[in-house]
């Protein structure tokens, strides 16, 4: 595949853990734990082959709506994921940031996620966008807020408001805008995810789980991708 035709930066919804679980006869959180373990899989084979942004959703602002038990096992597996990361002394140069509020999160887990996000800071392959507690709509509303002040602390005028203020406000900003979505588990939406963001992306739905998602499926992706004739609106 030529280079030229690589996607630089993919964004994944991580879907399907719990229906793959069900299926299997085994508890939710075993479905939860497989996916993380899937995502450092691919997100070290992303890194290997030289994509520079993946972009991954993890936990949504509604995903609080579920059980106790399974929103409990989730901040577990979490909380064990950036401890592993911790631990490391090599991460595989993949930098790590988080899209999303953590300001409500138990302290050990935000303080914990605090330290990797330091610790990864000067990486330089992968950049790897966990997106915790986040929410699209919730996104643009902040950024919003944000220009507002600015506009009532007459640090900009209405004026200067335009498309690349809005992408500067954001949680990605200073990133390129998804060339790629994938969504496996076969839903057909994109679930208040990078709305902003995802204006030219192209979509890609694969109806298999996210623990069956593969490397062999990535690059099946990529190869598709490549193929694509993105034009932007133009003919």
């Amino acid at each position: 595949m030529e280079e030229k035709n690589m996607p630089q930066h993919i964004a994944i919804i991580m879907d399907g853990n719990r229906r793959w679980a069900r299926e299997k006869g085994l508890e939710i959180k075993l479905g939860h734990k497989a996916g993380a373990e899937n995502l450092e899989k691919i997100a070290k084979y992303a890194n290997k082959i030289g994509i520079k942004y993946l972009t991954v959703y993890a936990f949504s602002t509604e995903n609080w709506k579920r059980t106790k038990e399974e929103v409990g096992a989730l901040m577990f597996l979490l909380k064990n994921y950036v401890e592993d990361l911790l631990k490391r002394t090599s991460s595989d140069n993949i930098r790590i940031k988080v899209l999303g509020d953590i300001e409500g999160l138990d302290k050990s887990l935000k303080d914990s996620i605090l330290k990797l996000l330091d610790k990864t800071k000067n990486n330089t392959g992968l950049t790897l966008n966990i997106a915790f507690n986040y929410g699209g709509r919730d996104e643009i509303t902040k950024a919003v807020k944000k220009i507002a002040n600015k506009v009532k602390n007459n640090e900009i005028n209405i004026e200067d408001i335009d498309e690349n203020l809005v992408s500067n406000n954001l949680y990605t900003a200073g990133m390129p805008d998804p060339d790629l979505l994938i969504r496996p588990g076969g839903e057909l939406r994109i679930s208040n995810y990078l709305p902003w963001q995802l204006a030219y992306t192209e979509f890609m739905f694969i109806p298999k789980y996210w623990p069956d998602f593969s490397e062999k499926d990535l690059e099946e992706a990529i190869e598709e991708f490549s193929k694509r004739n993105r034009k932007f609106g133009g003919k």
